[in-house]
């Protein structure tokens, strides 16, 4: 094996599409196939299964990404002390996060972390917040920002940013049969249609909060990613439950308004997100401590 074979295996294992795979790695599919055959005949096991429409990786394909993954890492971290003179940090960090969180917090944290190390490159991932930690605990990304859930995973270190608030939103304009005014009480809360995450941080707190206000919450869709609950409000088809930050952020923002709703939701922290064991890696370590 080589380290070559390693970045062709990780990339086919992040895309799960030879395509897009062979066009990250700089070379051809056919090239990037035979390599992954070598690779399995060298193992003696499959590690994708395939066909002309799918590609997942096999219960020992997900065995092996974990070694590929820290193997590769060791590799840059060695090759960079050997040969580098000039005591500057060089190799490559991936990072994830929502859109959202890419403009609210990414861009003010890579202004001040590029000056520092020019050499390290960013890898960025944008996606589903409710995946960010997942992400990093499947070894998928080094770095996410995400929202700090009630119990987070001993193996991860967390290091805060801000705190968001959770508001509830409606239509700006009136629609029928929708209240544009916070409902009163438990009946009122059970006839408004509302638009909430699927999962995550912000759906578990809104599913406590109804739990103690003896709500059964009429739920009229689940959405992946809070800007498509802005949207579903400012459209008329609910009330919806988003963070602060998305809200600001939304181009949206002059179509809704947020009730009045009391108790209030708890808050939640947003910050970076790493597994402890890479802060042994110096590049993550960098950009961990420069934030």
């Amino acid at each position: 094996m080589n380290i070559k074979t390693f970045s062709h295996f990780l990339a086919l294992a992040d895309t799960l599409h030879f395509g897009r795979a062979s066009e990250e790695c700089h070379i051809s599919i056919s090239a990037l196939s035979r390599n992954i055959r070598q690779l399995e005949e060298e193992l003696g096991v499959s590690l994708f299964n395939r066909d002309n429409r799918t590609v997942e990786l096999t219960s020992e394909g997900q065995k092996f990404l974990q070694y590929a993954r820290d193997t590769a890492s060791q590799w840059n971290l060695i090759r960079h002390e050997l040969t580098d003179k000039s005591g500057q940090l060089s190799g490559e960090i991936s990072i994830y996060c929502s859109v959202t969180a890419s403009y609210s917090f990414l861009y003010e944290l890579l202004n001040r972390f590029r000056p520092v190390h020019p050499g390290i490159e960013i890898k960025l991932h944008t996606g589903d917040p409710d995946r960010a930690i997942a992400r990093i605990l499947e070894g998928n990304e080094e770095v996410t920002i995400a929202a700090r859930p009630a119990n987070v995973h001993r193996g991860l270190a967390f290091k805060p940013i801000t705190q968001s608030p959770l508001l509830f939103i409606a239509p700006l304009q009136p629609q029928p049969n929708l209240a544009t005014t916070s409902p009163k009480t438990a009946d009122d809360w059970a006839q408004v249609p509302m638009i909430l995450s699927e999962a995550g941080v912000s759906r578990a707190r809104v599913d406590e909060w109804f739990r103690e206000q003896g709500i059964a919450p009429n739920i009229y869709a689940q959405v992946a990613g809070n800007e498509a609950i802005v949207s579903m409000v400012s459209l008329g088809f609910g009330i919806g439950v988003v963070p602060k930050i998305v809200l600001d952020n939304s181009p949206l923002v002059e179509r809704v308004q947020i009730l009045d709703v009391q108790p209030a939701l708890e808050p939640f922290d947003i910050g970076l997100f790493t597994l402890k064991k890479s802060l042994k890696n110096p590049l993550v370590a960098a950009f961990w401590e420069l934030m």
